[in-house]
């Protein structure tokens, strides 16, 4: 019997996306589906989420029909031609710079190193760590100050983290931190909101006539200030320390390879920002910013820290350092809620530099500092009054039309800064040419020859401030300056990594999905990527309509009312819902509820980022199936009614569960006039199926590196949008009540592209089946591995939802084998770890997702099978608790080959059994053996050690 033959439109419409990023083919899921034993996804649907909780019927949406990644991508080309590039000579913290093809081919462009996991397990994570380091290297260098972390959010997120930590590190006793008033506009709004709530009082000054008086804890000055002009900082310094107060220096990096460095002048921290170092403008992000600080003030510093260590054959190894400094440990004493980083883009500004080395860095400085001396002069001779004489990059012009001048300069393709209708700001970079500044004297209506102005004009940098110490000495800066020579460097730290590209990534809470190819693409499109975020909105109608859509999108998906994509982090999602919160009861009279009510089980980010809102943190606790402890929440509330804030919560459950009762805890926060706060960190469970704003929540953060599938890249960038209720919506960032939280007023909006195509192509049904299909290789893992690892919470029915607690703690008991053991071992079959000991100490939380096929899956099903069965071996005695072939992982290639003594076979050492057939082709060899972390910690190295320590 002949096929029925398809429609010429069915032809035309080609496999949907969704097909394209589902893992499961169909009759692969009726396995998985049979294995748990239903029908189909929608039996799933019935059996796992509570019918309390999901939507009825058919929810209205504006979200279109999907589209095809061909009609996606014409899309999106439409809106970015409403975009006008021009050339960026706005300044204010954002330069134009050049990604040199060979880093955006081999990192910004490269799977390997943009679908990466933050490194929590070392071993497999060498190459990004290295890069890091380099990082750390680059930034200590150029500052003068010998410990940098792996970077943060933007500028303006550092400098706010080093008021904080000025403030806990210092002896000073007075709330009040001074901050030059020639700082970035915006770095000086996120103060101004992180301040509030800790009870720091901002004082912000013209420090031109010297510090004001009275007592302050800290001092944050700019090299070169926001005005472009340079002052010597050192007497301020200097009597700052005799005062009690502690400094941080605001400077430019490029600026600092002419500059004497912030460590040199006295400086205990300096922050700002690497995106000059070659990565794209973006609109404002993603930017790895940079917090460097004297060696006393280390274990103080905010976020990721890589340190150098030894791994069990005594090589040098690397890890991130000091983690009993972070929020996921310290809770609620955590003095950051910083859970990331900018780790891709952090790897692309160390590349940058390793590339030019401190030659070429020093050259590029020097060619951006004349374009803006020739500038300066040639507008002087023509009789415009230039305001500063001591400038770096960025010139000052006083007219009596600025207006005017500012519309003939755009006409001619440059966008400038308007100060004031009498003042402009002309910011030079390494983009800027003799062309622009020709056309720039017309715009002014001075007439200049280039080449005479060149021969005639001095330096702007003052004399006494002329960099005279080295910088980037280490052979890493020198021995890849062609391009050969840093492909290679790059493709060999890739090898060191275990990312997506290579293997499912099974976290727990953390959602490492597929990445379309098609949703990354656009990200590099000029039109998004080199667009200034404090461009002229004439110029930026295509990305502010693309961020608008998406927006709009979140807003129906999650049941809320208005969203804002300004949060640049989770992080600072949280943040944001939470001042929303509190700026909420403080309209209606209500300032004294403090109290904000957190589970047990919940994020660590939670706690800390209550703490950073200005509210009490009190636990509520949970009960032995992993749910909120209703008893213990109603005697909270009743204990704490009339200052209760807020009560954040994580649904789906952060065990993994759905819980039944989500409602019930709703409706008894909101009788007693709190707000509920539901954090979005697990809404890949959700979308499609039940909406927060619709079941109870006030307000949402977002991971759009979640759900959304803005990748991971080793640890950032990520984006954190928050997401209220109508009540809420004045009380958003930046719209008057609340303030800023970002640098940027639409944070980083570099990547949102990759999740508005996201939701353009899979379309409200695509979502739904995604959401049911993770929820089904979650609850297929824990059917296959229920047998051999107890799964330690289920709701109803048995089910789970999107992830499954694997509970070692018994095993460990009987045999002395830990998580550690498991996840390690597991690296020598080829296969990362799931999430381990969170939210439960001794269990590994797997998330599988909807991306991964049933092969891959049951490659790790598999694997943690035969560990299983390792364990086993050793619990009959057959190996020592001490020798055996977990304890022994991951073993590295040279480990095989020196002398033998262990009770194990080589062979099962490098090829496990109970792993699938073809695990030879798929062999992952490890870097490095088991890191020694405690040695690293006492033995703190966070740059580039000397070349020797690598010759071993």
């Amino acid at each position: 019997m002949s096929q029925p033959r398809p429609s010429l439109a069915e032809l035309e419409a080609g496999v949907p996306f969704a097909d394209r990023h589902i893992g499961p083919r169909p009759a692969e899921l009726d396995r998985m589906l049979e294995t748990i034993g239903l029908s189909s996804l929608e039996q799933l649907a019935d059996r796992a989420l509570p019918p309390s909780i999901r939507d009825s019927g058919t929810v209205t949406t504006s979200i279109p029909a999907a589209a095809s990644e061909t009609e996606m991508l014409a899309e999106l080309r439409l809106l970015a031609a409403r975009n006008t590039v021009t050339v960026p000579m706005i300044g204010l913290g954002y330069s134009g710079t050049v990604t040199p093809p060979v880093i955006l081919r081999n990192v910004l462009e490269n799977p390997a190193w943009y679908t990466a996991y933050t490194p929590y397990q070392p071993e497999i994570s060498q190459g990004r760590l290295e890069a890091l380091l380099a990082f750390q290297t680059t930034v200590a260098d150029l500052t003068g100050l010998p410990v940098a972390g792996a970077s943060l959010l933007d500028e303006a997120t550092a400098a706010a983290e080093a008021m904080t930590m000025l403030r806990r590190a210092g002896k000073a006793k007075s709330p009040r931190f001074v901050v030059d008033a020639d700082t970035l506009p915006q770095t000086i709004e996120v103060l101004r909101t992180r301040a509030e709530p800790l009870g720091i009082e901002l004082v912000v000054t013209d420090l031109g006539a010297g510090l004001p008086v009275g007592e302050f804890f800290g001092l944050l000055l700019s090299y070169p200030g926001a005005s472009g002009r340079i002052v010597d900082p050192s007497a301020l310094i200097e009597t700052a320390h005799e005062r009690g107060a502690l400094v941080a220096v605001a400077a430019d990096l490029l600026g600092l390879t002419l500059l004497t460095p912030p460590g040199e002048l006295g400086a205990d921290a300096a922050v700002g920002t690497t995106q000059r170092f070659g990565v794209p403008l973006g609109f404002g992000g993603p930017h790895a910013g940079y917090l460097a600080v004297r060696e006393e003030f280390s274990r103080q510093l905010p976020g990721r820290l890589v340190g150098v260590s030894r791994d069990a054959d005594g090589n040098p190894a690397l890890r991130l350092a000091l983690q009993t400094r972070e929020q996921h440990i310290r809770r609620e004493k955590a003095t950051s809620n910083i859970c990331t980083a900018q780790v891709l883009l952090a790897v692309v500004a160390a590349c940058y530099a390793i590339y030019h080395g401190p030659e070429g860095l020093t050259r590029i400085a020097r060619r951006t500092h004349r374009m803006a001396s020739v500038l300066a002069g040639g507008l002087r001779a023509g009789g415009v009054e230039i305001v500063h004489d001591a400038f770096f990059d960025t010139v000052v012009a006083r007219v009596p039309d600025a207006g005017k001048v500012a519309d003939a300069a755009h006409a001619a393709g440059i966008a400038v800064r308007r100060i004031s209708a009498t003042e402009l700001g002309l910011a030079c970079s390494e983009l800027t040419t003799v062309a622009h500044l020709e056309a720039l004297f017309a715009a002014f209506g001075v007439q200049a020859d280039v080449a005479a102005l060149d021969e005639a004009t001095e330096d702007a940098l003052p004399a006494g401030l002329v960099r005279t110490s080295e910088f980037l000495t280490h052979p890493t800066f020198h021995d890849h300056r062609s391009e050969t020579s840093l492909m290679r460097w790059l493709r060999r730290l890739a090898d060191a990594d275990l990312a997506l590209d290579r293997t499912m990534i099974p976290l727990g809470s953390c959602t490492m999905k597929l990445n379309a190819a098609a949703e990354m693409e656009p990200i590099t499109w000029p039109e998004f990527a080199d667009l200034h975020p404090f461009a002229p909105d004439r110029d930026t109608e295509g990305t502010r309509e693309m961020i608008a859509q998406l927006e709009r999108w979140l807003a129906e998906l999650t049941g809320y009312a208005a969203v804002s994509v300004q949060p640049n982090a989770g992080s600072q999602g949280e943040l944001a819902g939470l001042l929303a919160i509190e700026a909420y009861h403080r309209s209606r009279g209500d300032a004294q509820r403090d109290v904000c009510l957190i589970p047990s089980s919940a994020h660590g980010t939670n706690a800390a980022s209550a703490v950073m809102a200005g509210m009490r943190v009190v636990v509520v606790a949970t009960d032995a199936e992993g749910n909120v402890d209703l008893d213990d929440l109603r005697a909270k509330i009743a204990q704490h009614a009339d200052s209760l804030a807020a009560l954040m919560i994580t649904y789906p459950s952060t065990h993994g569960v759905y819980e039944t009762e989500v409602r019930a805890v709703c409706d008894a926060v909101h009788e007693a006039g709190g707000q509920v706060y539901v954090d979005g960190a697990n809404l890949n469970a959700l979308v499609g199926l039940a909406r927060p704003g619709a079941f109870g929540g006030d307000v949402s953060h977002l991971n759009l590196h979640k759900t959304f599938c803005i990748p991971h890249g080793g640890g950032g960038p990520g984006v954190g949008p928050v997401a209220v209720a109508e009540h809420l919506a004045p009380f958003l960032p930046g719209r008057g009540v609340v303030g800023a939280v970002s640098a940027a007023p639409f944070g980083s909006p570099g990547v949102l592209p990759i999740s508005w195509a996201y939701i353009r192509m899979m379309g409200v049904d695509g979502l739904r089946r995604a959401t049911l299909t993770a929820v089904a290789a979650a609850n297929y893992v824990a059917a296959r591995l229920g047998e051999h690892y107890p799964v330690l919470y289920a709701g109803r029915d048995g089910a789970v939802a999107h992830e499954c607690i694997l509970d070692l703690r018994g095993i460990t008991k009987e045999s002395g084998v830990t998580v550690d053991d498991v996840a390690k071992r597991l690296a020598d079959y080829g296969l990362h770890a799931p999430t381990m000991s969170f939210p439960v100490a001794g269990t590994l939380m797997v998330e599988p997702t909807e991306s991964e096929d049933l092969a891959e899956i049951d490659r790790f099903v598999d694997a943690m099978i035969g560990i299983r069965a390792e364990i086993a071996r050793v619990q009959a005695g057959e190996w020592p608790v001490e020798d055996n072939p977990l304890r022994g992982a991951p073993h590295t290639a040279a480990s095989l080959v020196d002398k033998w003594d262990h009770p194990y076979s080589r062979d099962l050492a490098a090829y496990p059994t109970g792993s699938t057939p073809g695990v030879h082709d798929r062999k992952v060899w490890p870097p490095v053996r088991r890191i020694d972390q405690a040695h690293g910690d006492r033995n703190l190295v966070c740059s580039c050690p000397p070349i020797e320590a690598y010759s071993s």
